[in-house]
């Protein structure tokens, strides 16, 4: 199997649509970097907040002693979970927040364990978006050392030597006692005047914000295996319900015909009752409207062949016996003979011809506007023409205008009109009745000749059946006179039957729909 063919299948795509879902989780973690960083910058600033108004308060005072800023440090009611250290000018603590019973986070007081970040469901599913970033995202900036300000003595780091002088110092260094977190230092100058009287250091952990992003990842991450799973499974569902159907409707396809071409029978469709279930008994009614036309085909064939031997054998023995005749008029007789059988088979096969291309829906002929009594006026007066005068066309409204083929439409009225004449006695007149019922134009052609039996009267317009009780004065018939009665009345989207008239004989109706007023030409 090509991989274009592959990747086209329905299965691959219902996995693709669900696996593009499932990574909507994923991008979520990716997106708690950005949360992160967001979160690292709130709170630097809450930090230099902080820092601003303790250095605001300790300004202006000189010398800078450890009491002025322990009674600072405690007035501002410091509980947030920063330690915040106040140094003099040489870098020594004056007082330190830790010393004066630190809340619980700050740095310098005991800490919540660590979360299990190092548990292998975590591990598992920080693997790849750990990738991510070694691959994707850019360098991180380098962090000090952990025990910078571990030893005693003055503290001097490069955020505290800018502050003394008179900058905003900031510094990240890795987080004391084995965590996984980072301590921002951020470092204010207390000035009196232009000089700079100390510095005010305020450290952080972001130990509580990873563990809020751990635990966010871990609801995320949660979340993403649910979401594959599901997926999974609705792929699964997907292929068992609408893959496989259709892999079963391609099968059955396939076998309903033998190594010949032929049907061997309809598809067998399923009790379904969704659009597969639909789209099998679709094929199912299509493959037995097939089995029913191939049928007719092969019985269309045996027929043709059946009417097509009777004029043959006849032609034969008469061409055999006109070798033998001696006397001219013998001779006459069987040349008429052979003229006769001929022209027989000619207007049987123009007949074949023409039932054939109805059936194939190839006639050329176009659909056009007509008024219907002008049309039977004429067929009426073609019959005329021919000596033939007992046709009587009454006309009981006028303006029923349809829209058919002309020339196919004259030849139906023409066959179903032949048809009464040959039925009816020499002194009986064919009455053509035209009139409106509904949104139809009704033509009747009306005979009293002997009728035709109800078992009958559906048969009488299949090819080549013909029913003639004792005989008939017309014998130059093919069955196929009221075959293309009705082919040509369904080609404009009418409908033919046949009844017995109440006074004896028979009735031919003809429907036609007709055309609504301003109607754009319609097809054949």
């Amino acid at each position: 199997m090509s991989l274009r063919r592959a990747l086209s299948r329905i299965q691959v795509r219902l996995l693709a649509f669900n696996a593009l879902l499932v990574f909507l989780p994923a991008a979520g973690v990716l997106f708690l970097d950005t949360y992160e960083e967001q979160l690292l910058v709130d709170q630097e600033r809450a930090m230099v907040h902080q820092g601003r108004l303790l250095a605001a308060a300790l300004s202006g005072r000189a010398p800078l002693g450890p009491d002025d800023a322990r009674r600072t440090l405690v007035a501002l009611e410091h509980e947030s979970d920063t330690r915040i250290r106040v140094l003099d000018p040489a870098g020594a603590v004056l007082v330190d927040s830790s010393q004066l019973g630190a809340p619980t986070g700050a740095v310098g007081a005991s800490e919540p364990a660590a979360p299990p970040a190092e548990g292998w469901f975590y591990r598992l599913g920080s693997a790849p978006f750990r990738l991510w970033r070694e691959v994707v995202g850019p360098p991180g900036a380098p962090h000090g050392a952990a025990d910078v300000y571990t030893e005693g003595g003055p503290l001097d780091g490069r955020e505290i030597r800018a502050a003394l002088a008179g900058r905003y110092g900031a510094a990240t260094r890795i987080s004391s006692g084995g965590q996984r977190s980072v301590t921002l230092y951020s470092a204010l100058p207390i000035r009196r005047g232009g000089d700079v009287t100390g510095v005010v250091l305020i450290s952080q952990s972001t130990y509580r914000i990873l563990q809020t992003l751990y635990r966010v990842r871990m609801d995320v991450l949660r979340v993403f295996l649910a979401s594959l799973a599901a997926a999974l499974v609705l792929s699964l569902l997907f292929s068992a319900t609408i893959a496989r159907p259709l892999v079963r409707l391609r099968n059955q396809a396939d076998a309903a015909l033998d190594a010949r071409g032929r049907l061997r029978g309809p598809l067998q469709a399923s009790n379904r009752a969704d659009e597969i279930g639909d789209l099998g008994r679709a094929l199912e009614g299509l493959t037995r409207r097939l089995e029913t036309h191939v049928a007719w085909v092969e019985g269309f064939a045996s027929d043709v062949s059946h009417e097509l031997r009777n004029p043959l054998a006849g032609i034969r023995a008469a061409s055999e016996m006109l070798g033998e005749a001696e006397d001219a008029g013998e001779r006459k007789r069987f040349i008429d003979l052979i003229q006769r059988e001929v022209a027989r088979t000619e207007h049987l096969l123009a007949g074949v011809r023409e039932v054939t291309r109805l059936d194939a829906g190839a006639w050329p002929e176009p659909a056009e506007p007509l008024e219907l009594g002008v049309l039977l006026e004429g067929v009426a007066e073609g019959f005329r023409a021919r000596g033939e005068t007992r046709i009587e066309v009454e006309r009981l409204e006028d303006e029923l205008r349809v829209e058919a083929p002309i020339d196919g439409l004259t030849r139906a009225f023409e066959n179903v009109v032949d048809n009464a004449l040959g039925f009816s006695p020499p002194d009986a007149a064919v009455r053509v009745v035209l009139d409106r019922e509904g949104d139809a134009a009704r033509v009747r052609v009306i005979d009293r000749g002997p009728g035709i039996p109800p078992e009958h009267r559906e048969r009488v317009f299949d090819r080549f059946f013909s029913y003639r009780p004792g005989g008939s004065p017309r014998d130059r018939h093919t069955g196929l006179g009221l075959a293309i009665v009705r082919a040509q009345v369904e080609n404009a989207g009418g409908a033919v039957t046949a009844a017995e008239e109440a006074d004896g004989g028979t009735v031919f109706e003809i429907r036609l729909p007709l055309r609504p007023a301003g109607a754009p030409p319609r097809r054949a």
